[in-house]
């Protein structure tokens, strides 16, 4: 599983981890925060970016990202859920990597492309559900900008 930084470009999971934990380390006062949120663009095949923000907060952030393509998915419904499904595998990924450092209260918040307006709305409980029952915190539009601006961004071009 490749990532993508924009600074530092391609990076396989481990070293995309080793430089979070390395961003971290370089200001170990300050509050973190670990966003990742799933976008698709429907098209030939659906083209999904999976995004990974570490958000020292009120300094800035680094992110990464990953995009794949999939086959097409017959409902938004679906393809909505499989966002949530991506970003919540990532979660658990790194999740472990962490508790194997010993760091369990670190806080995974996971970005949904879901908001109450537009055509997602009537789903938003059940997505929300998804990954509040995996564990993780669950952040919709329009503070769900893991999902909605960064992975976005990076699934216009495939």
């Amino acid at each position: 599983m490749n990532f993508i930084n924009p600074t530092k470009g391609l990076l396989d999971l481990d070293k995309m981890f080793d430089d979070i934990i390395e961003f971290i380390k370089d200001d170990k006062n300050s509050r973190y925060k670990l966003m990742i949120g799933t976008d698709s663009q429907p098209g030939k095949v659906i083209c999904f970016v999976s995004a990974v923000i570490i958000y020292r907060e009120g300094k800035g952030a680094r992110y990464y990202y990953r995009k794949f393509q999939h086959k097409k998915i017959p409902s938004l419904r679906q393809r909505i859920f499989m966002e949530a499904n991506y970003s919540i595998e990532l979660a658990n990924l790194l999740s472990s990597r962490f508790e194997n450092m010993g760091k369990t209260d670190f806080n995974i918040e996971i970005h949904l492309d879901v908001g109450e307006n537009g055509m997602t709305k009537d789903i938003i409980k059940e997505v929300v559900g998804m990954v509040t029952g995996c564990g993780f915190d669950a952040q919709v539009k329009p503070d769900s900008y893991g999902a909605s601006k960064v992975a976005d961004k990076y699934t216009k071009s495939m």
